[in-house]
């Protein structure tokens, strides 16, 4: 893995489904505008999908871009296409149209495993409502990388299947509503962390 850093995380990749304009728009929402590690986000859409940057673009000051292949990594929020998987290199992205995964291309699994697999321990992932379980085997990637993960609350997901899949594979993952999640990514920023505690502990 290269690049690995003991001063704290340097990406959150993010994967929604199903319900996820709201969960995403309340998420970024709760970044301040000085959030300077990049959000990398998996959202299943239609090809014909074109408005999901302008809905983020409104709840949050940080830049909001559609991904383009070989486009530089950096500060900001950044939307994988539909239709090609998105993948995380080394200091900038790359797009793939291989066969979908689970159905589904974008795949959630393929870009947190591509995190995993490149920023390792540095990365903190997401996973958001959704109705699949795409993104499960790529959050226990990260976590065995030594990586932050974090899931909505299936209590308060608008479809729970994603999220509770996503917590079957990392049952030690925190647990957190969508209000909570931004702030929370905010707080860990140049640190490290433990696992959180059960949420009813």
């Amino acid at each position: 893995m290269s690049g690995e850093s003991e001063a704290g995380y340097r990406m959150v990749v993010v994967g929604a489904s199903a319900g996820g304009l709201y969960a995403l728009r309340t998420l970024i929402a709760g970044l301040p505008a000085d959030f300077d590690m990049p959000v990398v986000v998996v959202q299943h859409r239609a090809k014909e999908s074109e408005l999901l940057c302008e809905l983020l673009q409104e709840c949050t000051p940080l830049p909001v871009t559609e991904v383009m292949d070989k486009q530089e990594i950096g500060p900001g929020v950044f939307i994988g296409p539909p239709d090609y998987h998105l993948l995380v290199d080394d200091g900038s992205f790359a797009l793939s149209t291989d066969d979908p995964v689970r159905y589904s291309r974008p795949s959630i699994d393929v870009m947190f495993q591509s995190a995993a697999e490149t920023y390792g321990m540095d990365t903190v992932g997401v996973v958001l409502t959704g109705a699949n379980q795409d993104g499960s085997a790529g959050l226990r990637q990260i976590a065995d990388a030594g990586g932050h993960c974090v899931v909505q609350d299936p209590e308060t997901a608008e479809v729970r299947v994603m999220p509770r899949s996503a917590l079957k594979a990392v049952p030690d993952a925190c647990v957190l509503t969508l209000e909570e999640i931004g702030p929370h990514l905010a707080g860990i920023r140049g640190r490290r962390v433990p696992p959180c505690p059960p949420r009813d502990a």
